[in-house]
């Protein structure tokens, strides 16, 4: 449905966040992995590649060796307990899912992904970058600082986009602050929240009665379908303006 109706729409911008997810169900517990072998002490530092083993989820995504369905199933799918930072700086959590969307300006979902509750969002931001590039053609990817990282901003270029992503507070030293015409495009961000907040109040994204991630996924996606019809109609639809006739 998005490729039929936006993919000859050049969009502006595609806004990129994430969600908590409430399930009704136990939250599977956490495999530790193995510690590392203690590294040798030397002089000069080693210029070899990072083995796969030693390289990040982010790190394997921006490698080009990994195909986009394989990125996809490398993401943890299980029930878990996730933790988010508002904007006061209180810390929330929930036991349950995490889902990641792009939205297009209008309010219009693109592209979306559920992983567990507590994957960090840096690393969905690929696999939706190259989700949303099949479907649509878009100018600019906005996303706040909880994805502020030189690897996705090499990827938002070479998909032939600019990144516009807040850097974070290193230390003691003042968190960069962005040029003002990137800060006007930066105000768009906040759509993507009404579309989460329609989501959950309107489309049955806030009372998830079943299990398991296929079937939460399948009741996100009834929801997200439904939201993304009524955001096109109301996209689409004309609208009478003293008596001329202008697309909303």
């Amino acid at each position: 449905m998005v490729q039929r109706t936006q993919s000859e729409r050049l969009i502006g911008h595609i806004l990129r966040d994430s969600t908590a997810i409430e399930a009704r169900e136990k939250p599977q517990p956490k495999v530790r992995p193995a510690a590392p072998p203690p590294r040798r002490s030397h002089h000069k530092k080693s210029k070899k590649p990072k083995s796969p083993e030693q390289m990040t989820r982010l790190d394997r995504q921006c490698s080009g060796t990994m195909t986009l369905d394989q990125m996809l199933a490398d993401l943890p799918r299980a029930c878990d307990v996730g933790c988010k930072t508002n904007s006061k700086g209180s810390k929330s959590f929930w036991i349950g899912f995490k889902l990641h969307l792009d939205v297009a300006d209008g309010q219009i979902p693109i592209s979306g992904v559920l992983t567990s509750a507590s994957l960090n969002d840096t690393q969905a931001a690929v696999p939706l970058s190259l989700l949303t590039a099949q479907r649509v053609t878009s100018l600019y990817d906005l996303m706040d600082a909880g994805y502020d990282a030189d690897q996705i901003r090499e990827q938002s270029v070479s998909l032939g986009h600019i990144p516009i992503i807040p850097r974070r507070k290193l230390g003691s030293e003042p968190a960069p602050v962005m040029d003002p015409h990137q800060r006007v495009r930066f105000r768009e961000r906040t759509a993507v929240e009404r579309v989460f907040s329609r989501l959950k109040d309107e489309f049955g994204g806030r009372f998830v009665r079943v299990r398991g991630w296929a079937k939460v996924m399948a009741h996100l996606m009834f929801g997200i379908l439904a939201l993304t019809v009524d955001q096109i109609l109301c996209w689409s639809e004309p609208q009478k303006v003293e008596g001329s006739t202008v697309p909303t």
